[in-house]
């Protein structure tokens, strides 16, 4: 009977809160969209550049060094595409 009403009490003063955004949120977020682009854009140039590099090589008659220049840049741009989605996804918005 005490817990009962010592649990009433305590549900009575605790009350729902709105969720509200933080102070400065919008610079956050404009800055993240700002590094977000800047990583696709760094992604896409490197794609371009080692498919370039892999041409010469090809060209050239060199150890072809770039596939793995390829395969690093694709699966950075993965993982730099999908972080957004995960994070989505975990937190809910």
């Amino acid at each position: 009977m005490i817990l009962t009403a010592v649990h009433e009490l305590v549900l009575a003063q605790v009350s729902n809160p709105t969720p509200q955004a933080p102070p400065l949120a919008g610079k956050f977020m404009q800055l993240l969209h700002y590094c977000t682009w800047f990583a696709l854009l760094s992604g896409t140039g490197a794609i371009i550049f080692a498919g370039g590099r892999f041409a010469w090589e090809k060209w050239g008659g060199g150890p072809l060094e770039s596939p793995k220049m390829v395969a690093g840049a694709l699966i950075g741009g993965v993982v730099a595409t999908s972080a957004g989605t995960l994070m989505n996804s975990v937190l809910g918005s």
